[in-house]
């Protein structure tokens, strides 16, 4: 069968490895699995957006409201931006779709970090566009800004905090980095985890009302999966001048949110307590990391997220240590990929970081990595 040939040189995007995955090809028992690959809040959600979505069960059979007015007003409240700003997507990653539809074509170009979210460059793909990397683990803003003269690129993707590295470019140096930017590009400013940034260090917090009230051409992405732990009701946000929105509209297919994800994210994002305590046990958490990583000699990246990027160096192979951990049951994310010795590990409970320090010194001090 023959398809669009742009098709044959895409690559798909992995997720983290699910449980009933590892179950299944290794016979390890459910409640023995410490899943830590997928940046998942690891207290759940908040109580109120599960008792809403019980108590709006019986609603499955409705057509979700298409303009998904309650949400809208909450974030149009809770971000002091007009309604006529938003776009609410199947995570925010459906809404990178929605701009790559909207602004690429066959030639075009985009421009990003070179160890940043996988979906950029896929969507890209997907449109016939070419995919400029800056080099480097960390945004390289002066190495953008070199390329993005050279090249004229359609869409520029600035993630703040980046993923899958964990660090933060600063407020001051994003903005100045999108004042040189000609207003036909569109600027994505992806702030998937920006409530874990905003809560460390002031100085990485970003305002999308004042982004975008000053930089009419940037796109602000937010999302419901990480610190509002919602990540398998698949809830994402873009906040942008009202004439990108209504670009991204011409591409949205209608309901492409669900009913009780609707419901979920609306009650999700009255319950600012439940978000404050996660993300502060989150940092509690990663300063163990910290410590297991220096006592092993293991370098890390400062991580303004829910994860943090552990850099092996010469102490291990990232995918012999990942697969190895894997078979023990503690599902952690190899960076490999991203051409880095390097493995991403989601800040879990207490319990689920106790299970990976005990089972990753076992295999480091055995030498099977």
């Amino acid at each position: 069968m023959r398809f669009n040939p742009v098709i044959s040189e895409l690559k798909t995007y992995e997720p983290g490895k699910p449980i009933e995955e590892v179950v299944q090809e290794y016979g390890i028992a459910p409640d023995a699995i410490v899943k830590l690959a997928s940046n998942e809040n690891p207290h759940g959600c908040s109580p109120r957006a599960a008792e809403a979505v019980a108590d709006s069960a019986h609603l499955m059979y409705r057509y979700p409201d298409d303009a998904m007015r309650g949400l809208k007003s909450g974030l149009a409240a809770r971000f002091r931006v007009d309604e006529r700003q938003l776009i609410v997507g199947a995570g925010s990653d459906q809404v990178i779709e929605f701009a790559s539809r909207a602004k690429l074509y066959e030639g075009a170009k985009i421009l990003q970090s070179e160890a940043t979210f996988a979906m950029y460059a896929i969507y890209a793909d997907q449109c016939g566009a070419k995919v400029l990397k800056a080099p480097g683990i960390a945004h390289d803003l002066e190495a953008m800004y070199d390329l993005y003269q050279t090249h004229a690129p359609e869409i520029v993707y600035l993630c703040a905090p980046n993923n899958p590295t964990g660090d933060c470019l600063e407020r001051v140096d994003v903005e100045n980095f999108i004042e040189k930017i000609d207003h036909d590009t569109l600027v994505v400013v992806d702030g998937a985890y920006q409530e874990y940034a905003a809560f460390k260090d002031p100085r990485k917090a970003l305002d999308p009302a004042a982004l975008t009230a000053k930089f009419p051409h940037v796109l602000y992405l937010g999302t419901f999966s990480k610190a509002y732990g919602l990540g398998g009701m698949r809830v994402g946000y873009g906040i942008a001048d009202p004439d990108i929105v209504d670009a991204l509209y011409k591409v949205r297919p209608p309901f492409n949110v669900t009913t009780l994800s609707l419901v979920a994210a609306e009650a999700a994002l009255g319950d600012e307590a439940f978000v404050k305590m996660a993300i502060a046990d989150c940092f509690d958490q990663m300063a163990r990391y910290e410590a297991f990583a220096k006592e092993r000699g293991i370098e890390t990246i400062e991580s303004f997220t829910n994860f943090i990027t552990l850099l092996l160096g010469d102490v291990a192979d990232s995918t012999a240590l990942a697969d190895a951990l894997l078979r023990r049951g503690v599902i952690v994310r190899d960076l490999r990929g991203y051409g880095l010795n390097a493995i991403r590990v989601t800040i879990g409970r207490a319990e689920e970081n106790d299970r990976f320090f005990e089972v990753a010194a076992e295999i480091l001090d055995s030498g099977a990595s």
